[in-house]
């Protein structure tokens, strides 16, 4: 096989599919490893992620391969993988890890030291996290393929949930980590910011791990709406109330025990005019406003190093 495509970003507002290299055995500096996999992609998402890139909101350069949630088949195996097979169908999570260093045993496998010779944290087809080539393309590599992949016990019953399975690259796990970071448990009040997929994703994993109430809030009415057909609370930051009035008005005060912040850096805040203006530490200042002392917050919601369309410092 020689041939493979992908999405690649050319500049701000632009992307195209091109073809690529069919992918090899090596990581991004070169050298060859024993501990990867090629898969023939099977499916994959668009992560929000993936639109601040596209919008020019980040620093990646022309020439990147998008891509972080994927799900594949296995069609190359390196020299040294021992737990796969050729066939098997696999979810990749969307951070590269090599799960030996000190933070992989730790279970912080978002920031492994091993794959990023930048900084800690690795990810496929995303700015600055280590030149991992993404996986919105046909062929894609993933290495460390023994701690990294996810095989699907019964391959035909999983096709047949592919839709769902998914998500379970990116989307789910980000909000159940949001869930988990920021405390929840059985009996908790939880505020979750944004009402997207991953926010709902929080919201259901919040439910899964016991709280009591769990309160999304959002400017989109549609996205409320649907939050509140699946059954949570919801706030409507497009009023004039403040979201802890609103909180109080569900709970009998202000606060919640526990909040997760599923929007980032793109935040839109809202002028004296009714305007929605774009605030990037808005949410992280929302949710320090609301948390109870001692409280915790989970922010899974991206927030990058440099922006070069930020309206402020």
């Amino acid at each position: 096989m020689s041939e493979n495509r992908g999405v690649v970003y050319i500049e701000q507002g632009r992307v195209e599919v091109q073809s690529i290299p069919f992918p090899r055995l090596a990581n991004p500096q070169g050298k060859q490893i024993g501990h990867g996999v090629i898969l023939k992609v099977v499916t994959t998402n668009i992560c929000g992620s993936d639109q601040h890139m596209v919008r020019g909101r980040t620093t990646a350069s022309a020439g990147l391969v998008l891509g972080h949630e994927i799900t594949g088949e296995v069609i190359e195996l390196g020299s040294d993988v021992e737990t796969l097979k050729k066939g098997d169908l696999v979810s990749v999570p969307f951070n590269v890890a090599c799960g030996r260093c000190r933070t992989c045993k730790e279970q912080h496998t978002g920031v492994c030291l091993s794959v990023n010779p930048a900084r800690a944290g690795g990810a496929y087809g995303y700015v600055d996290m280590g030149g991992w080539i993404g996986g919105q393309a046909e062929y894609v590599m993933v290495p460390y393929a023994d701690f990294n992949l996810l095989r699907f016990p019964d391959k035909e019953q999983a096709m047949s949930k592919i839709r769902d399975l998914t998500c379970l690259s990116d989307i789910l796990p980000t909000g159940f980590h949001g869930a988990i970071t920021a405390g929840v448990g059985p009996g908790a009040t939880v505020y979750i910011a944004g009402a997207g997929p991953v926010g709902l994703a929080a919201a259901a994993s919040a439910r899964l791990l016991g709280a009591a109430v769990v309160i999304v809030g959002d400017v989109n009415k549609v996205r409320l709406d649907h939050a509140r057909k699946v059954g949570f609370e919801t706030v409507d930051l497009s009023l004039d109330a403040s979201l802890g009035a609103q909180i109080a008005q569900i709970l009998g005060e202000p606060e919640v025990d526990c909040a997760v912040d599923c929007v980032g850096f793109e935040a839109r805040g809202h002028g004296h005019d009714g305007s929605r203006v774009e605030a990037p530490a808005t949410v992280l200042n929302s949710l320090m406003e609301i948390t109870r002392a001692a409280g915790r917050i989970g922010v899974p919601g991206l927030y990058v190093t440099e922006d070069p369309g930020a309206v402020d410092a």
